[in-house]
């Protein structure tokens, strides 16, 4: 069976800096039509960095739409137009938000972090053979970086006390990677 849903209209009703939130009619795959919420996003790029003792450097900081100080991997959003890869993104969020630089960038895929209403996709990555630095954050960045064995970031995760899909996913990918020995 097909499962194709043809756009027939869309309206916008919110247009931002990093993303637009329209409202499309659809025609579905009975013929019938139906409305669908959808959420633009430029996309983004999370980095799983892991230092050479085995440890996961995290960045704990306040995320604003739950109200809670989440930890989570590095990320950012590829907003610096289409000149920037994804990789190149990695690697700048990492100086950031943890002052690390990596020798090897090694792609873990990416994800549909929401694909019910949003556009987003997040490339993951992990950053290896790490080389310590100066943190150079946003000017409206406030983050703290965490350095964690990866067996206690794994308990954390089962645990619910790490939340951030785009963490849980990089994670897993490492694992089955064969990137934690």
């Amino acid at each position: 069976m097909d499962f194709t849903e043809t756009q027939l209209s869309a309206s916008y009703f919110f247009e931002g800096r990093i993303m637009k939130a329209r409202l499309d009619e659809v025609r579905l795959p009975n013929g019938k039509t139906a409305q669908r919420e959808v959420c633009e996003h430029v996309g983004g790029v999370g980095v799983l960095p892991l230092d050479r003792e085995g440890n996961v450097i995290l960045v704990r900081q306040f995320r604003y739409p739950y109200g809670e100080t989440l930890l989570e991997i590095p990320a950012g959003k590829l907003d610096h137009g289409a000149a920037e890869s994804a990789a190149a993104c990695g690697a700048r969020e990492l100086k950031e938000e943890t002052g690390c630089t990596a020798e090897r960038m090694e792609s873990l895929g990416a994800v549909y972090p929401s694909p019910g209403f949003l556009t987003e996709v997040v490339h993951l990555f992990a950053a290896l053979d790490l080389t310590e630095g100066e943190m150079q954050p946003d000017e409206d960045e406030f983050v703290e970086t965490v350095r964690l064995p990866i067996q206690t970031v794994e308990r954390m995760i089962l645990n619910d006390e790490i939340r951030d899909a785009k963490t849980i996913a990089a994670m897993y990918r490492a694992r089955l990677a064969g990137l934690f020995g």
